[in-house]
């Protein structure tokens, strides 16, 4: 009787070693097929799907701190890549002091994720507007300057996980680039309003080196076989009837080149205007039709304070993005 016991289990336990090693031959397989797949697509240029984030246009009261504070925490529940924010974290009317400036720094760093941030006029033209406060608050050089150096000091990202960005210059540090995925991202300062006309030789100045980083941007996604191009800046160009407002024409001209140039899928993500949108208002100049390879996504923006979830997914060949409300 025990022999016969002793005998089945020897027999099942030889058994259960030879199952257990075609297992791990299997899995051993798959995984090299698994690993092969991805060496594949990542020499043919195929970009993985993934998600990031982009907001801005908030807070913009003490009302909305609470709520700005809640949609970093929601960001932080996601499986982001990154998170990008357009400028404006302030109204365009309050003081535009170095405390403030510090303060969403210090609120920017409660992202777990890269967060890449862009100014907007609110933190920096606007701030003339501020009455009864000091001249350099109220100096849109002198604000751009301490932006540059609490927001853009060196050449990674903002947020606790941090990623390497390549700058423009050490004169335009806010104009930022990076790739993930077969993506190309590049950051504008492009403030809204009228890109600060009042100022125009920074304006003009200013504008030539946006124009170069759009064109070498493009250069770069053209030269790497990469299959989408996404900009990221705090002016809606555009006015309410689709022309394009005063003081943003050489800029769109530049990207209309450019996305006509251009193979892939190009996204252009902006603030500005408070509307949360997506659609393809960039004109053939020829034609008078809209680019079919280019789409704007406008994201939240006060009272709303909200953010927008974009996947990127690549489908027949090509890359496509999807926008939705983040909460």
């Amino acid at each position: 009787m025990n022999k016969n016991i002793n005998k089945n289990i020897y027999l099942h336990s030889i058994a259960c070693n030879r199952f257990m090693h075609i297992c791990a031959c299997v899995v051993k397989r798959y995984s090299r097929l698994v690993f092969a797949a991805v060496l594949w697509s990542a020499s043919h240029g195929i970009a993985a799907s993934f998600t990031f984030a982009a907001f801005g246009d908030a807070p913009y009261t003490e009302a909305e701190e609470a709520p700005f504070i809640s949609i970093i925490a929601a960001m932080n529940r996601e499986p982001l890549a990154f998170a990008i924010h357009v400028g404006d974290f302030k109204n365009g009317w309050s003081p535009c002091t170095d405390a403030l400036f510090a303060r969403r720094r210090d609120e920017f760093a409660l992202l777990h994720h890269p967060l890449i941030y862009t100014p907007g006029d609110n933190e920096w033209t606007d701030c003339w507007r501020a009455v009864g406060t000091a001249d350099p608050v109220r100096d849109p050089l002198n604000r751009l300057q301490q932006l540059r150096r609490i927001f853009f000091a060196d050449d990674y990202s903002l947020g606790q996980r941090k990623i390497a960005l390549a700058r423009q210059s050490t004169d335009f540090p806010e104009h930022a680039r990076w790739t993930h995925a077969g993506v190309l991202f590049a950051t504008l300062n492009v403030p809204g309003g009228d890109n600060n006309a009042r100022q125009p030789h920074e304006s003009a100045a200013r504008g030539k080196m946006v124009d170069a980083w759009i064109a070498e941007t493009f250069r770069v996604a053209r030269a790497q076989s990469l299959g989408a191009v996404v900009l990221a800046m705090q002016a809606n160009p555009w006015s309410l009837g689709g022309g394009i407002r005063r003081n943003y024409g050489s800029m769109i001209a530049t990207i209309a080149r450019e996305t006509q140039r251009f193979d892939g899928e190009v996204l252009l993500i902006h603030g500005d205007t408070h509307w949360h949108r997506i659609d393809k208002p960039l004109i053939d100049p020829h034609t008078r039709q809209s680019l079919p390879n280019f789409t704007r996504i406008e994201v939240f923006g006060s009272p709303f304070v909200n953010w927008v979830r974009i996947t990127v997914k690549h489908e027949n060949g090509r890359i496509r993005f999807d926008g939705a409300p983040g909460g």
